[in-house]
């Protein structure tokens, strides 16, 4: 999968998805990320990229031409593109299993107090990761980055990994548990210590379903 990201700091983007599971990916071609700065396609010496809202208001707007020129650049006849925003649809599982069937990837990440309006229609789609405000649209592309390339056949080693986890079938995972048996007095489940597969699938279908209900109380 290529995947290319619009944003005005590279870096922010680029180190964090260089570690573990993603760094392995990229290193062995399972996946390819790419970056198009919007100050690099600006005409004048200062490589303006942001003006003063119109109507009034404090911050800055990313200008919506330096954008165009770095997405039309980046774009290409099978790209998806995504433009990271509030208002979008809300990341889940199966957001993430939809996208990581596209073969290429655009994300727009604003800054400052966003991207000027006009730049919207040319995505393909609006994507939030939750109702709260970050420094940009940065750390949101790395999120879903992240979520969208564990799913890349090959990524992940064991090829039941993404199968028996979070969010598959709609649920939150059982708990999991590690050696000692017993640690400062708390002992695991019997169950999961019985060798029984049939008791132990069970147990974690039934605790997966405990959790997600009391979650979902939890946010009403």
């Amino acid at each position: 999968m290529r995947v290319d990201a619009i944003t005005l700091f590279p870096g922010m983007i680029d180190s964090p998805l260089s570690e573990s599971i993603v760094g392995r990916a990229r290193e062995e071609g399972f996946l390819e990320l790419g970056f198009f700065n919007p100050r690099d396609f600006t005409d004048d010496r200062h490589r303006t990229v942001d003006d003063k809202p119109y109507g009034g208001g404090t911050g800055m707007v990313m200008m919506a031409e330096p954008v165009y020129r770095a997405l039309k650049k980046a774009r290409k006849r099978n790209s998806f593109v995504i433009l990271l925003t509030p208002k979008g649809r809300r990341f889940d599982q199966a957001l993430a299993l939809e996208l990581a069937k596209k073969k290429h990837l655009i994300f727009i990440c604003g800054h400052y107090e966003g991207i000027d309006e006009r730049v919207t229609p040319l995505a393909d789609m609006e994507l939030s990761i939750g109702d709260y405000v970050l420094t940009g649209g940065e750390p949101a592309a790395v999120a879903v980055i992240d979520a969208v390339a564990r799913l890349i056949p090959g990524v992940l080693k064991k090829e039941d990994a993404t199968v028996n986890e979070t969010f598959a079938g709609g649920l939150l995972e059982a708990p999991h548990y590690t050696r000692p048996v017993v640690w400062r007095g708390n002992k695991v489940p019997e169950t999961l210590l019985s060798g029984n597969h049939k008791l132990i699938a069970e147990w974690r279908s039934s605790r997966a379903q405990e959790l997600t209900a009391a979650t979902i109380r939890r946010q009403l």
